[in-house]
């Protein structure tokens, strides 16, 4: 089975730099060599939080993202990965810091666990899970092309006011970025009702089977939050 776990990042170093190695070998893999907002000094950071999807047979990590919670020590990704394309963007979050505000960010999986259905769906709700744990009343996020009508399914609006209308050419100049924000991480009005029954159940519970058909596929996912 494969375990969907939740830890901060600051507690657990191992997983931390398997986490690293995996983004690195996926983001190389479509050939981007080099990503501002993928520099690693987040390992450091007592306000990042990492959801991995780990493997009970082989150890290994197959998927990840994190969660950054704004604090005065270290810029959100987003404001490294795209003030030199567009400063206002560090403006627009500053706004939120004192409310409460952080990114979900370095999202990833191999296709191996893609093909069983285990996609960002569920690294996703982990994440969504945690907002009133982390005391994070919006969140930020940029969204692959591929990824946008995912990200206004959990609830996101595109952030039009920086950018192109919202977008940036990230991480090189043939790939899109779209900067989307979530207005209310907390009750989630915007987010589709199963999801968003999904993710109150995550909440619920620090340990948790789940269950669910996701794209005409069963998965199950053994859940565990270290998050305290």
């Amino acid at each position: 089975m494969f375990k969907l776990i939740a830890f901060r990042a600051i507690n657990d170093p191992e997983r931390c730099q398997k986490f690293i190695e995996g983004h690195r070998q996926v983001l190389e893999s479509i050939g981007v060599k080099k990503v501002t907002s993928a520099n690693n000094s987040w390992v450091n950071n007592p306000d990042v939080i990492v959801v991995i999807v780990e493997s009970d047979e082989d150890g290994l990590i197959y998927g990840g993202a994190r969660i950054h919670k704004a604090n005065s020590s270290y810029p959100l990704p987003m404001v490294e990965a795209i003030e030199e394309l567009d400063s206002s963007i560090k403006e627009v979050i500053e706004k939120d810091i004192d409310a409460g505000t952080g990114e979900i960010c370095g999202m990833w999986n191999s296709r191996k666990i893609t093909g069983m259905g285990i996609g960002a769906i569920f690294m996703s709700k982990a994440c969504l899970a945690l907002t009133p744990k982390l005391e994070l009343t919006s969140l930020y996020a940029l969204f692959a092309p591929v990824t946008v009508k995912l990200g206004l399914e959990m609830g996101y609006e595109v952030l039009t006011q920086v950018g192109n209308n919202g977008t940036f050419y990230y991480p090189k100049l043939d790939l899109i970025a779209t900067a989307m924000k979530m207005y209310d991480a907390v009750n989630l009005p915007m987010t589709t009702q199963d999801h968003r029954d999904s993710i109150f159940q995550i909440r619920e519970n620090d340990t948790l089977i789940i269950e669910e058909n996701y794209r005409g596929r069963h998965v199950k996912l053994s859940y565990t939050s270290y998050v305290v």
